[in-house]
């Protein structure tokens, strides 16, 4: 099983393979806090076709990046209530300040509580809207009435409501002479090394949605890329080597 996955996602994993047993043991279902689209992955490898534990994900939308998973024994069906989320409209000074998505992240995170129980925040123009567990709903009900120097209010909105954001991706190809992840960012974005590796080593470089600061790191199929300033982008498929012994890699960049 371990050798499906990274060392680092050997945790996750494990966790997987207990909810798992929990459910086909005993019959229950399991909802998840948020995950990343890594971790939903994750879980989708594991459990695959298995006939005794099924599992679906939701996260507000269909075109939601974090979501929740739901777990359950076969004789169950989930409904949208199962996985427990609340929606919120937030409401700013917006004519004197300008809300971004990490404003409001860190403000989100500034109660105190993990960044698993808050799912995807939408921001298109003026309009903001938050998804997060509902288990955590009243206190931040109460508590989140600032972002930085703004005030805001959080207005309840059912899920109907939420606006959608659907991810746009071209296809790009690339030869690279290895798969460090210095090498690959360098191919896809078009900079030098030495203007990559700063970048690794400032901490704007994340994979999978964990922060990566080793120039070294060996990316893989199925990898997404993200770094601050220049964009996301995913490893579709790494397709074997050129007649001049470099990878060639299909690369999806998010428009």
């Amino acid at each position: 099983m371990y050798d499906h996955f990274r060392k680092e996602e050997r945790p996750f994993v494990d966790q997987v393979l207990e909810w798992k047993e929990l459910v086909k043991g005993r019959f229950v279902h399991k909802l998840t806090d948020f995950l990343d689209p890594r971790e939903q992955q994750i879980i989708t490898t594991i459990i695959g076709q298995d006939q005794e534990v099924r599992f679906s994900f939701f996260g507000g939308t269909e075109e939601t990046e974090r979501k929740r998973a739901f777990l359950f024994p076969p004789f169950l069906e989930p409904t949208v209530l199962d996985y427990q989320l609340s929606a919120y409209k937030v409401h700013y000074p917006q004519k004197f300040i300008q809300l971004t998505h990490p404003d409001l992240l860190g403000a989100m995170m500034a109660l105190g509580l993990k960044r698993d129980k808050f799912g995807d925040i939408y921001i298109q123009e003026e309009v903001i809207h938050i998804v997060i567990a509902s288990e955590i709903s009243s206190y931040v009900e109460a508590n989140l009435q600032n972002v930085g120097r703004a005030q805001i209010r959080l207005e309840a909105i059912s899920l109907e409501k939420l606006m959608t954001e659907k991810e746009e991706w071209f296809e790009k190809f690339i030869t690279a002479s290895s798969l460090r992840l210095d090498v690959i960012l360098s191919e896809i974005y078009q900079l030098s090394r030495s203007k990559i590796v700063p970048l690794i080593e400032a901490k704007k470089v994340k994979v999978n949605w964990k922060i990566i600061e080793q120039p070294s790191f060996q990316v893989q199929t199925g990898d997404y890329l993200s770094v601050r300033g220049l964009g996301r982008s995913k490893l579709i498929d790494v397709l074997g080597k050129t007649k001049k012994d470099k990878w060639r890699i299909e690369i999806g960049l998010r428009k």
